[in-house]
């Protein structure tokens, strides 16, 4: 497949904020190696334009997900500085395309890690603290239409990310048994646990630091690394408020906007530049 022409029809999405048909349709078979690459292309742009790397995120941590797009591995997301928005303040929908919310026990590095070879112990000794997160998924491929390496290349499918504010040691807690419930606008619309994820969140630390040592990255003391989703990924529509509240981890709430305070806050310093991600 043509990886510059993959590259610029993504990029150009995010752009015009108007998702476009699956790689797959357009440009052929995907294989994983070369939609890691696509995804590379796009973080290098987004460096080049000023943007930062502040961390990562593991997707596909679920066994049905897994088993929809025929998979037996997680992916991998790049965060970028634009990425995160503070608790309680309106979070503008324009910039999103079709987004979703899901609930993450968000680990930040105290430490660096350097795979391969990143054993559970180390990845435990690298964590500072864990927070409550709730993270904006989003697709550039229009209808959610996503195999594999549709969503490697759209950046493991990533958008935003909102982190609670109260910080918890990590031999506070069993994150294989950490409950959570999340509710929309007081509603509750899924519950799950840690271990949801790979088993335990930890696991998928491990992965991440072994997987994209091979490529040469190290995750990075005060990055955020957003382990996998502990339900389902739930649809958000302007006004939502969802609220995710983790038994001994407390709570984190995403307020969007409303469609008329979205086009009043049009020119606040929420809103991301032309080209920008989600």
């Amino acid at each position: 497949m043509d990886e510059t022409r993959a590259v610029s029809d993504l990029l150009e999405a995010y752009r015009t904020r108007t998702p476009i048909p699956p790689l797959t349709e357009t440009h052929g078979p995907v294989p994983m190696e070369q939609a890691y690459e696509i995804q590379l292309s796009q973080v290098r742009s987004w460096v080049g334009d000023g943007r930062t790397v502040i961390g990562h995120k593991v997707g596909l941590t679920s066994v049905a997900m897994q088993r929809q797009l025929g998979v037996d591995r997680p992916d991998f997301g790049h965060l970028m500085d634009d990425f995160a928005h503070l608790e309680h303040q309106p979070i503008p929908l324009e910039s999103y395309l079709q987004p979703r919310i899901e609930p993450e026990i968000a680990f930040v590095l105290g430490k660096p890690l350097q795979g391969p070879g990143v054993t559970v112990a180390q990845a435990i000794d690298a964590v500072d603290y864990v927070l409550p997160a709730l993270e904006i998924v989003d697709s550039r491929i229009a209808d959610w239409k996503i195999t594999i390496g549709d969503t490697i290349a759209d950046n493991a499918s990533s958008g935003g990310f909102v982190l609670g504010s109260t910080p918890t040691p990590l031999d506070a807690l069993d994150l294989r048994l950490l409950g959570c419930v999340l509710s929309r606008n007081s509603q509750i619309v899924g519950t799950g646990a840690g271990g949801a994820v790979l088993g335990s969140p930890l696991t998928s630390l491990v992965w991440l630091a072994n997987t994209v040592g091979v490529l040469g990255t190290r995750l990075e003391a005060g990055h955020v690394v957003l382990p996998g989703s502990v339900t389902s990924m739930v649809p958000v529509a302007p006004g939502d408020v969802f609220t995710a509240t983790f038994a001994g981890l407390g709570s984190v709430t995403a307020l969007f906007a409303n469609q008329d305070s979205a086009k009043q806050g049009q020119g606040s310093t929420m809103k991301r530049t032309p080209g920008a991600t989600r």
